[in-house]
């Protein structure tokens, strides 16, 4: 095994901890949060934040384990573009501005993701592999 298969799984391990935390955490403190997003002026912030631990969830696992790795970045592409924009306004809010590049970040390695792929330490890599077998 080339060592250099293992740049990608850690990639993609390094992005998800964000996702799997924040839904982590949106379980745990599911009150606390559903009042933040209710801050917000935004509607049924319990359906919102259910939503939102659900595409984390899925989103992170499909990047930690690389299955459909593509599609879990999508999907967290998705939530990231609204969520950086209601939640990170740096035009009205300058303290906002690390949050909102960090966020601009993510998208970008997601970005990365979508166009690579999982790499060979994947379940799309083994798949894809053992495909090619005669």
């Amino acid at each position: 095994m080339n060592s250099y298969n293992l740049i990608p799984l850690v990639a993609r391990i390094c992005l998800s901890a964000i996702f799997l935390r924040s839904a982590i955490f949106g379980i745990l403190n599911f009150s606390s949060t559903q009042q933040m997003i209710a801050g917000q002026g935004l509607p049924v912030p319990a359906l919102l934040l259910a939503g939102n631990i659900v595409l984390q969830i899925i989103g992170g696992i499909s990047l930690v384990l690389g299955y459909k790795a593509r599609w879990g970045a999508i999907i967290l592409i998705l939530f990231l573009i609204p969520t950086t924009l209601v939640f990170h306004p740096f035009w009205s809010n300058p303290a906002e501005t690390i949050a909102f590049l960090k966020n601009l970040g993510l998208i970008g390695g997601l970005l990365l993701v979508t166009y690579v792929g999982a790499g060979a330490i994947s379940v799309d890599g083994a798949t894809t592999s053992s495909s090619k077998s005669p």
